[in-house]
């Protein structure tokens, strides 16, 4: 199974921001998440929790590819 963006998990303010939050579970910071299940830790226990059940994470892509990066980007 697979939902369009997992939102549902438990947040909490990050300390001293006022508009930033984190996961209660893995305390990975909600942007970094970007509503995708993948974004939570592997040992997140809502991430586990939703994986037993059987959803799926995607698999994460290579970053630093030859293809996705070009000299003309550093400018």
């Amino acid at each position: 199974m697979k939902k369009l963006y997992y939102i549902d998990f438990p947040q909490e303010h990050l300390k001293g921001q006022m508009h930033k939050y984190q996961c209660s579970y893995c305390k990975v910071e909600t942007t970094v998440i970007n509503g995708k299940l993948e974004g939570h830790l592997p040992s997140c226990e809502y991430r586990v929790k939703l994986e037993n059940i059987g959803y799926e994470a995607e698999a994460k892509k290579a970053k630093n590819s030859p293809v996705s990066i070009d000299a003309d980007d550093f400018d």
